[in-house]
């Protein structure tokens, strides 16, 4: 771990991410983000974070080919604070029915679907991808929600959205946020130990989504002492 005022963070680069945007977020937030694919880079760093874009095979592929399937592994068993956006949330499941099955980096069991499913296909009044602004919020049964990534961040708040699938973990404590497109409820964010993941761009969400980044740079508070 390094022992600098500004945490280390490292943006993995597999070629299928909003890789610059995520940088920006993270140094407003104090932090000190590089983008990388270099295995000890990751390893050494003080966090990471998963981003993506895409396809769920292509990304798979692209991971196992640079050989960081198990650095991912090990970065998240080291306990340091872990971050997946968007695809990288989806990632981080079991499986996904994305053009084929595919095998996920099984973190959570749980799969990857399309919208289209959920919707139907006969349905014209919802479009897919699902593009835009929505909004998260928290059910009832939720703990934890000002204690979480989301911290600061009010029901209701809008998210910005870029997907065609979503995840559905099997395990539904680790569910932190939920979102509804059309009337069709869906998870929008996860949370378990060192883990935050999200549907949405928080780097695209404006001041609620940089908190996002802000909330998650406290992980550091401690770690380098």
């Amino acid at each position: 771990m390094h022992t600098s005022s500004n945490p280390r963070v490292a943006i993995i680069n597999f070629g299928m991410g909003n890789l610059f945007s995520i940088q920006n977020a993270c140094q407003v937030a104090g932090l000190n983000p590089h983008i990388t694919s270099d295995k000890d880079e990751i390893l050494s760093a003080d966090g990471v974070i998963l981003p993506g874009v895409g396809a769920f095979g292509n990304a798979m592929t692209a991971l196992k080919k640079l050989g960081l399937i198990d650095v991912i592994h090990q970065s998240i068993s080291s306990q340091k604070p872990f971050m997946g956006i968007c695809l990288g949330m989806q990632l981080l499941m079991s499986e996904s029915h994305e053009f084929g099955r595919h095998e996920g980096l099984s973190i959570f069991k749980g799969t990857v679907k399309p919208l289209n499913d959920a919707f139907g296909k006969d349905d014209k009044k919802l479009k897919v991808p699902h593009v835009g602004w929505n909004r998260i919020y928290h059910q009832e049964k939720i703990k934890g929600w000002e204690e979480s990534m989301l911290a600061g961040v009010g029901q209701e708040e809008f998210m910005y959205f870029v997907h065609s699938f979503f995840v559905e973990p099997e395990n539904p404590e680790i569910i932190l946020s939920f979102t509804q497109y059309g009337g069709f409820e869906f998870c929008s964010s996860i949370s378990f130990k060192n883990i935050f993941a999200c549907q949405f761009h928080p780097e695209k969400s404006a001041d609620k989504g940089l908190q996002i980044y802000k909330n998650w740079a406290k992980n550091f508070k401690f770690a380098n002492q």
